[in-house]
């Protein structure tokens, strides 16, 4: 059974950095695409950052961009989250995802397995 865990969520000034990383418990991990998305109370779901099974391409939010950094370890089978320059308008419950075929990374909907979310809260 595919797992997803998240972690490193918390309470942070505004300004400040968290890392979340995401642990995925499965053999093949190297070839999906990863994501992280957020949502926040009454608001859809919203993509934030995925990085292709490899590693050597990169997508961000333009709400993030600059801010955000996603990265991978393939051999811990980890995906990570680098979050500066926080603002409160960050506050969410955070989402990280697998994708199979690297397509759509974007939407929610192209996603195969997800976590059950980290939350962070963003204080002004």
């Amino acid at each position: 059974q595919v797992q997803l865990v998240e972690s490193g969520g918390g309470l942070v000034q505004a300004g400040g950095s968290l890392r979340l990383s995401c642990v995925v418990s499965i053999r093949t991990f190297s070839t999906y695409a990863m994501g992280w998305f957020r949502q926040a109370p009454g608001i859809e779901r919203e993509f934030v950052a995925a990085i292709s099974w490899s590693g050597s391409s990169t997508y961000y939010a333009d709400s993030v961009k600059g801010r955000f950094t996603i990265s991978r370890d393939n051999a811990k089978n980890t995906v990570y989250l680098q979050m500066n320059s926080l603002k409160p308008e960050d506050t969410a419950v955070y989402y990280c995802a697998a994708e199979a075929y690297g397509l759509g990374l974007g939407k929610a909907r192209s996603y195969n397995y997800w976590g059950q979310g980290t939350q962070v809260t963003v204080s002004s």
